[in-house]
């Protein structure tokens, strides 16, 4: 259901929000080995995908995919993994497409470069091309929660030939502007200090999370769902107190409805196995896409778009003024829904409705957009 977006307790202050919202917007790399096709073990939740890895500049993706007809692929964000699309996957496929989900590179058993700078923008872009046509496709929708949101956003921008639509959950487009972004997050929280700005600096945040990753990841994952969230007045979990660490506001307690302890299991031993430099090295690369997308600064995205947020998720709230520019950043938007009584987890958290809401708009797509397309290993 969509309702209007309101500011929550728990999320960082209305000055926080507006600093926020102000800043809207080839590579050496030495990636380790992942497995090959036949040693890819999954200790998911028995699914009915198919996993594969692919070959991508620099490394190989590994994705799931189910299902065929016209290509959708979906990215995942922080702290995540395929699995996290594994309410839509089914869904997906069957209503008559062909649904992917990766690994985004750092993540899983895709492949992690040991080079900081090997996370740039462009360089995810690249993986996803590269995806698109190791599949033997020439275009796909893609879809992208949380960094995948903007990672699915800049491949629609960057490559329209390819991405002939997109869907994008939790975090609004917003083009690339004016101001370097870790200069403004500098500037938010005072004396405390915003979540990115505690990411950057490579081993910090490595050094709190990988004590007890999935302690961590059940704080972070609870943290920012709807049904788990801290209390008014508990302080923001977007913001590390002087001297202390990210989870210093967790809240010890019950998993978040969306999140099995299974699920829980899945997510924790990914990280375990891989760490977290990769995912982290994402926010370490905001100066370099900002320096990197400066062609394309202010430019709008003109193929068919979806937008979802959660009525109590902090991007989508940092970014109403993001939401509202639609009409000129998106020109081709379909529709956009906050959901209500949602967190950040959105796809998750009410996965039902999402499910609806991509669907439908997938049918919408003019089969201009979402054509099947000749694969030549069915030659």
């Amino acid at each position: 259901m969509s309702q209007p977006i309101k500011q929550p307790g728990n999320q960082p202050s209305n000055q926080v929000s507006h600093q926020v919202s102000n800043q809207v917007n080839n590579q050496a790399v030495t990636p380790s080995a992942p497995p090959t096709a036949d040693q890819v073990p999954s200790t998911a939740p028995a699914l009915d995908v198919k996993h594969r890895l692919v070959d991508v500049p620099g490394g190989r993706i590994h994705l799931v995919e189910q299902g065929s007809g016209p290509l959708v692929l979906m990215v995942h964000g922080f702290p995540e993994s395929w699995y996290s699309w594994r309410h839509q996957l089914p869904v997906i496929a069957a209503s008559g497409f062909r649904a992917v989900a990766i690994d985004v590179r750092g993540y899983g058993r895709s492949s992690k470069p040991l080079d900081v700078e090997a996370y740039r923008m462009l360089a995810h872009v690249d993986d996803n091309v590269a995806v698109v046509h190791a599949l033997g496709e020439e275009t796909a929708v893609i879809v992208g929660h949380d960094w995948g949101s903007p990672i699915a956003a800049n491949s629609a921008l960057l490559k329209p030939d390819v991405f002939t639509a997109v869907g994008l959950l939790s975090v609004p487009y917003a083009p690339r502007s004016g101001s370097r972004p870790t200069d403004v997050f500098a500037q938010i929280g005072e004396s405390e200090e915003f979540y990115i700005s505690y990411f950057q600096s490579p081993g910090r945040a490595e050094a709190e999370i990988e004590l007890d990753v999935r302690a961590w990841l059940a704080g972070f994952y609870a943290g920012l769902s709807a049904d788990t969230m801290p209390s008014d007045g508990a302080g923001s979990l977007f913001l590390v107190p002087e001297g202390g660490k990210l989870s210093d506001r967790f809240i010890d307690g019950r998993l978040p409805s969306w999140l099995s302890e299974a699920d829980l299991d899945f997510y924790a031993a990914e990280f375990e196995r891989t760490g977290f430099s990769g995912a982290l090295n994402r926010y370490r690369n905001v100066d370099r896409d900002w320096e990197d997308l400066a062609a394309w600064d202010g430019a709008p995205i003109s193929q068919p778009s979806l937008f979802i947020g959660g009525e109590l998720d902090g991007p989508t709230l940092w970014l109403a003024d993001a939401i509202k520019a639609y009409p000129t950043t998106l020109p081709g938007l379909g529709s956009s829904h906050i959901l209500e009584g949602c967190g950040h987890w959105v796809q998750q958290e009410h996965s039902d409705e999402v499910n609806q809401l991509l669907v439908d708009w997938l049918h919408s797509l003019p089969t201009t957009h979402t054509r099947p397309q000749h694969s030549p290993v069915e030659d």
